[in-house]
């Protein structure tokens, strides 16, 4: 065989072997991809992963849904139900089960356990946060069909009021430090994985942005149409009538599906059916049905998985940003409700502080009433005894309104909704309450900040945001390279139909009356595998940007972007060193404020004690005994305060080291499916007595305008 044959077989064959080629590409690219890339900068040295929380166990059967999103509806046995809506079910207004328990004789007997444990429950901050969880599958399916994430909420929900975290000053409840993220209610606005504008300064605009995907979920397009068309025609020369009547019907049909490699694949299979009263024709009716099978790989641009895996790898990124979050929400909830218990527990302490002060006023009141009427005292006493009563009235009735609102916000807190009428009028009676005498336990703070720097959710969500920009980066950086895509494709037609009856002129290339013999279309779809009439070739189409601004800029962003983030995590692990220093600090404040409470409590009681003896034996006035006796309540009062302030400066250390959730034995799986399996328990707490469990006994004060409150009995004690 000759040269020239060698090369002629080898241009006919070439087209199949890139078309086995490509198939095995495309086969390739649906069974394997690689992993995620690792961050990497040649410039900047690497940032050393922390260790994180464990990656999400995507389990059979979920507990935070009854569904599992990041997978599709079946097409067997019912294929039509991926056109079908998907129902999700409505959401659980009904409180759980937990605080029926709770509730005896009309009253809600509150642990600080109970309240974490029914927090988890029903608390609708985290129930809102917990559809994000679902929100973020949603995600993973739409990827893997070559979508763009639509992206995932990346802020708190803080829609319960009271009981704010944040720093605790010493002598005082301090500012809230970690309020919504975003402009929106519960930092709804800000987004993760979406286009956007970023927040807190940084920008993201770029993320996600890379050469276009083909859609790998495959597509079936197709078209059938009738048609009966009359055309005049201006001659006779090729009809051989004036008026050419025609019957038309086509039946096309395409099936297109992309791969992670860059490769399409597309095979198009059209029919038509033609008939008419043309006299030239020598087939009326024709049937001819074609096929071409095309694949297309790019070469340059949109070339390998590093671009065409981005959506699907930043949906799992944003996927364990969910996670993070919704572990963020629980340490920062569960926070807050012990600042509120704490906060009801010095309602109630208080109420009693400013009893004990009315009762003594009075006392004060009645003796010196009978010793104005027996002429040892002046009547101006009197009137400063009574004076006194009525600052003590005023001051008990602002405990028992600041009463009612701590209760208020300890049931709204744990509760979806308070429509039973029992609950809603139920006092909640707090079975903890605060412990004076709790020895200083705090670790050096060098451990703390690395015990934080490990376990904050703050910081292993920026890391994957971080590797969310260098997936990004790399896409980009693939956008510029210009468009070479190579393709083949293999094809066949087919002809068949009867001979035309009105084809009869034999000068002008009519065949005889039976000398082609009928066809239909099963003979003509045979002859399209049999190579009679095959349509095979290859090509390359190029595209080269001659400026390439657009890709230029958009790459330069992106790194821009990336540097920016970097920076954002430096700054965010500093930032929790100096909040976990803060809340250090804070601790030892407030435990000598605590301290040197107590101290003066107890000499604001002896002094008071030592004027009323001084005054029994005529060595004291009344005017000294109310002023020592209001000392004592002002000491009481600045000891429930700085008792209430070093629990909350205990929780909010807990919370900057994010040890909440291990202190307190919390489960998160618990947590997502919104049913306490496993009880939450709160160290260092002190149980009150249970003799002493109803609300404090306080007779009403009549008030104009103002309807006085029901009798309650007293509060549990604090130890003294």
């Amino acid at each position: 065989m000759s040269a020239s044959k060698y090369f002629d077989t080898a241009i006919r064959k070439a087209p199949f072997w890139l078309l086995a080629i490509l198939l095995a590409s495309a086969s390739f690219a649906q069974t394997a991809a690689p992993p995620a890339p690792q961050a990497s900068s040649p410039n900047i040295v690497p940032l050393t992963p922390l260790p994180q929380a464990p990656a999400p166990q995507h389990k059979e059967t979920l507990l935070y849904s009854d569904q599992d999103y990041t997978k599709g509806k079946k097409q067997f046995p019912n294929f039509w139900s991926v056109w079908t809506v998907r129902v999700v079910p409505p959401p659980n207004v009904t409180n759980s089960a937990h605080i029926d328990q709770l509730i005896q004789d009309g009253k809600m007997l509150l642990a600080i356990d109970d309240a974490v444990a029914m927090a988890l429950e029903n608390n609708l901050d985290i129930a809102i946060q917990r559809y994000n969880l679902s929100i973020a599958d949603t995600d993973l399916l739409r990827t893997s069909s070559g979508a763009v994430a639509l992206g995932v909420n990346a802020g708190l929900v803080q829609g319960t009021p009271g009981g704010t975290t944040g720093t605790t000053s010493a002598g005082g409840t301090g500012s809230s430090s970690t309020g919504p993220t975003g402009g929106g209610v519960g930092g709804t606005t800000i987004g993760v994985g979406g286009a956007g504008a970023g927040a807190a300064g940084i920008v993201a605009s770029t993320q996600g942005e890379g050469p276009p995907l083909d859609d790998y979920d495959p597509v079936i397009t197709g078209t059938v149409s009738v048609e009966r068309a009359t055309t005049p025609e201006a001659n006779t020369v090729f009809t051989g009538t004036s008026t050419l009547k025609q019957n038309a019907t086509t039946g096309d049909f395409l099936y297109t599906q992309g791969f992670s490699t860059g490769t399409l694949m597309t095979l198009a299979f059209n029919n038509s059916r033609v008939s008419s009263n043309s006299l030239f024709n020598t087939l009326s009716p024709t049937v001819t049905p074609s096929f071409r099978f095309q694949l297309r790989q790019h070469l340059l641009q949109g070339f390998g998985f590093d671009p065409n895996l981005r959506y699907i790898r930043i949906a799992k990124n944003n996927r364990e940003i969910t996670d993070f979050t919704f572990r963020n929400q629980i340490i920062t909830t569960v926070s807050q409700i012990e600042n509120i218990y704490w906060d009801l527990v010095n309602a109630y302490e208080n109420v009693n502080v400013q009893q004990r002060a009315l009762e003594l006023a009075e006392r004060t009141l009645s003796d010196n009433q009978k010793q104005v009427q027996a002429g040892t005292l002046a009547p101006l006493t009197e009137v400063q005894s009574q004076s006194a009563v009525a600052t003590a009235k005023q001051n008990l009735i602002a405990a028992q309104v600041n009463l009612q609102l701590e209760q208020l916000l300890m049931k709204n807190a744990i509760t979806r909704n308070m429509a039973d009428p029992i609950l809603a009028v139920a006092p909640v009676i707090p079975t903890d309450t605060l412990n004076i005498n709790e020895p200083y336990e705090v670790r050096p703070v060098e451990e703390l900040v690395h015990e934080a720097l490990q376990h904050r959710p703050e910081i292993a969500t920026a890391r994957l945001t971080l590797t969310n920009s260098l997936i990004t980066r790399k896409s980009i950086k693939n956008q510029l390279l210009p468009v070479v895509d190579v393709y083949a494709f293999y094809g066949a037609s087919a002809l068949s139909g009867d001979q035309n009856p009105l084809c009869t002129d034999v000068n002008r290339g009519c065949p005889p009356p039976g000398t082609i013999p009928p066809t239909g279309y099963s003979d003509a779809f045979a002859n399209l595998f049999n190579s009679t009439a095959p349509d095979k070739g290859v090509g390359v189409n190029i595209s080269i940007p001659i400026r390439n601004r657009q890709t230029q800029a958009d790459n330069v962003r992106s790194e821009l972007e990336y540097r920016q983030a970097q920076l954002s995590l430096l700054q965010t692990e500093n930032t929790i060193a100096l909040q976990v220093r803060q809340a250090q600090f804070a601790l030892q404040q407030n435990y000598v404020a605590l301290q040197a409470a107590v101290a003066a409590r107890d000499y604001a009681a002896q002094s008071l004690d030592a004027e009323q003896k001084k005054l029994r034996m005529g060595a004291s006035t009344t005017t000294l005994v109310l002023q020592a006796s209001s000392n004592l309540t002002q000491a009481e009062s600045n000891v429930l305060v700085a008792a209430t302030n070093y629990e909350k400066s205990k929780v909010q250390l807990d919370l900057s080291t994010a040890e909440t959730l291990t202190r307190l034995g919390i489960s998160l799986p618990d947590a997502e499916a919104g049913k306490v399996n496993h009880p939450p328990k709160v160290s260092g707490v002190v149980p009150a007595s249970t003799s002493d469990l109803t609300t404090p006994n306080v007779a009403p004060i009549e008030v104009p305008g103002v309807t006085p409150p029901k009798p309650q009995s007293p509060p549990p004690q604090p130890p003294r």
